[in-house]
């Protein structure tokens, strides 16, 4: 019998990560994998195919829309080569997964693949294709999450569809339904809205990714209905029907109205669920809550003291890069050292454009909290750098203590935010203040000034540009 320091359940960001992390520590490492390529959802059917399919499409709707602006003339006219599209983004996958072998190998990390049973707390049966069992000291689950559903929502996985089958379609779609207004929905409704598609959002709340300071989900919902997306807030979903290659959905508006929405697609984000289909945990010990996520401490450990969980399956934000955190976190604990997550300090982003990013405290917490702020805002559109690049939409926020000046909160919208955030982030990880941000000098012209300028509002209002 194959025997192991660490074994981890689940290749997806945080599995393969941890993985790189135990093995660089000294530890005999095994991945188990049960998918035929290593990444698990982010690299394969998320955040990676996703950002590929937005930055085609955000090339071709620049084509279209700004070309000529910009004193670009092309002859002819420009069209969507979908297939070619869609090949580009499974190349990108590809490549991806390439690369994550060469990491496995370098790192001398065992692959096996197969699905991952436990038949007790230190023993990991196999079932596929490398099929046996192993014994392990310890065991960290990255096991991920899948789709989750609306419970009288039949997915086709034709026409009624998850984000899974939404970056593969054959065709673009003529009218995309989309349900629910998260992250998922809203960057491939935006994928398929600049490809030519009629795209309406269908939420349950009284405004799309709730979870977002207010100012930042007023401001995307501004920007995207400016590009043609609409949206229809708190309605229920109370069915979903498919008659050959139409999908109707019918929701009841804030008064009670029953309405119906008729497309060509439509697709389900109404949020994942943590998976852990076939992990036998209860053999293993290991406690399930009532979510379904695998119960842990404040060191990521389960109720069987030698196995951990991260990532999607665990508490928190379903994030890759906070999964990525805590295997690392898990693979030093495992070594004898102390590390730590800052779970404040992990970045939020959605991939539209223009993106959105956050950290740290919203207004909205603040003033339940009951906590003394203030806070500075600067727009895009006064940069002279989003001028130049014709990228108007947005603004940063930032919020600070009324008291102590320490930064509490970033918020922004606007071209590369998700690039800017990490300055927010490194901020706050020092502690800075909104008049140490203010104080550096940032390069001109950049988006980045942005930062600068909302750290001068936040410092008795001192913006200089505005």
């Amino acid at each position: 019998m194959n025997q192991f320091d660490v074994a981890i359940i689940g290749s997806g960001p945080g599995g393969y990560v941890g993985a790189i992390r135990c093995a660089q520590l000294g530890m005999k490492t095994v991945l188990i994998e049960k998918e035929p390529t290593l990444g698990g959802t982010c690299l394969n059917v998320g955040c990676i195919p996703s950002k590929s399919l937005l930055d085609s499409s955000h090339h071709y709707e620049t084509a279209t829309k700004d070309f000529k602006t910009h004193g670009i003339d092309v002859a002819g006219a420009i069209e969507v080569n979908f297939p070619q599209m869609i090949a580009r983004k499974r190349e990108v996958v590809s490549t991806t997964i390439k690369g994550i072998d060469f990491l496995m190998d370098k790192n001398k990390i065992t692959v096996l693949r197969g699905l991952g049973s436990f038949e007790d707390a230190t023993h990991i049966k196999i079932s596929g294709e490398d099929a046996q069992t192993i014994e392990a000291k310890n065991t960290i689950i990255a096991t991920g999450s899948t789709p989750g559903s609306l419970p009288f929502i039949d997915l086709d996985k034709e026409r009624i569809i998850t984000s899974t089958e939404a970056l593969e379609l054959s065709e673009i779609p003529k009218h995309l339904v989309v349900i629910g207004g998260g992250v998922i929905g809203l960057e491939l409704g935006q994928v398929y809205r600049r490809l030519g598609a009629e795209v309406s959002v269908i939420e349950y709340a009284d405004r799309i990714s709730p979870v977002l300071d207010a100012a930042l989900s007023k401001e995307l919902m501004k920007v995207m209905k400016k590009q043609g997306v609409k949206f229809h807030l708190s309605h229920q979903v109370t069915a979903v029907e498919r008659n050959g290659d139409t999908v109707t959905v019918t929701a009841n508006n804030k008064k009670g109205e029953a309405l119906t929405f008729e497309g060509d697609y439509c697709l389900v984000s109404v949020g994942r669920r943590p998976y852990t289909n076939g992990l036998n945990a209860e053999a293993a010990g290991i406690t399930l809550n009532d979510r379904g996520q695998v119960e842990v401490n404040e060191k990521l450990q389960t109720t069987a003291t030698n196995i951990y969980a991260i990532g999607d399956v665990v508490r928190g934000a379903m994030l890759a890069h906070k999964a990525e955190e805590e295997g690392v976190l898990v693979a030093e604990f495992l070594a004898g050292q102390k590390p730590h997550i800052d779970y404040n300090l992990i970045p939020n982003v959605i991939y539209t454009w223009p993106e959105v990013a956050s950290v740290g405290k919203t207004e909205e917490e603040l003033k339940e909290s009951a906590v003394p702020f203030k806070k500075g805002q600067f727009p895009m559109r006064a940069l002279g750098r989003s001028r130049a690049s014709m990228d108007t939409d947005g603004f940063v926020k930032i919020l600070a203590h009324a008291e102590t000046d320490e930064i509490l909160g970033v918020h922004m919208i606007g071209a590369r935010a998700a690039d800017l955030i990490t300055e927010a982030v490194t901020a706050m990880e020092f502690r800075a203040s909104a008049e140490d941000l203010a104080r550096m000098s940032h390069a001109h012209p950049t988006y980045a000034e942005a930062v600068k300028e909302a750290a001068l509002a936040a410092t008795e209002d001192r913006a200089l540009h505005m």
